[in-house]
């Protein structure tokens, strides 16, 4: 998916019987929207009050640091590995060196995907009691979007078949985000 993509051609490729875009697409959209929406609430949080209180510029270091396009990006990303990781399992002749990094490939975009998901969660945690009280629940939306996102980066590195170390340090990623979730549900 492209920036320029409207979302309904993208939900309607990703609903269609075509390899891409897939899962992975799916989940760097999601990641987007719940970016998005903390990014929303950041911006609220403006008013004279939260200028003087400093709680302002927390809301601008955080839009700062969550990159939406990049997010966007990695739907495409994702597209590009697993059209090239298709091609693996087709070309016979294909060098060991290339396929091994057209898999290092595949797995690296949810991965990175996953890890993202992760940091903007933490900052978004981090900003919330400075969030604007009438909002924070945008703020919330936003870590859950991006909880699923991570979730959804991770079904894609396992289908990837990650070393083991890897995915056990993966999976300490998305308990901890699973602890984040649990506190703003009061679980």
């Amino acid at each position: 998916m492209t920036s320029k993509q409207l979302i309904v051609d993208f939900v309607t490729a990703l609903s269609a019987k075509q390899p891409t875009p897939g899962g992975g697409g799916a989940a760097a959209i999601g990641a987007a929207i719940g970016a998005a929406a903390a990014q929303m609430a950041a911006a609220y949080t403006t008013r004279i009050k939260d200028v003087k209180s400093g709680a302002a510029q927390k809301g601008e270091v955080l839009i700062s640091s969550m990159n939406i396009e990049q997010l966007l990006q990695a739907a495409d990303d994702d597209a590009a590995a697993y059209s090239n990781l298709q091609r693996t399992w087709k070309e016979t002749d294909m060098p060991a060196d290339e396929k091994a990094a057209i898999e290092a490939r595949a797995l690296q975009v949810p991965t990175v995907l996953l890890e993202t998901c992760h940091a903007y969660i933490l900052s978004i945690q981090t900003f919330l009691p400075d969030c604007n009280p009438n909002i924070t629940s945008d703020a919330k939306v936003g870590i859950h979007q991006l909880a699923g996102a991570a979730r959804a980066a991770y079904q894609t590195v396992l289908v990837n078949s990650p070393p083991a170390d890897e995915k056990e340090r993966l999976k300490g990623l998305i308990k901890e985000i699973r602890t984040v979730e649990d506190e703003l549900l009061d679980l």
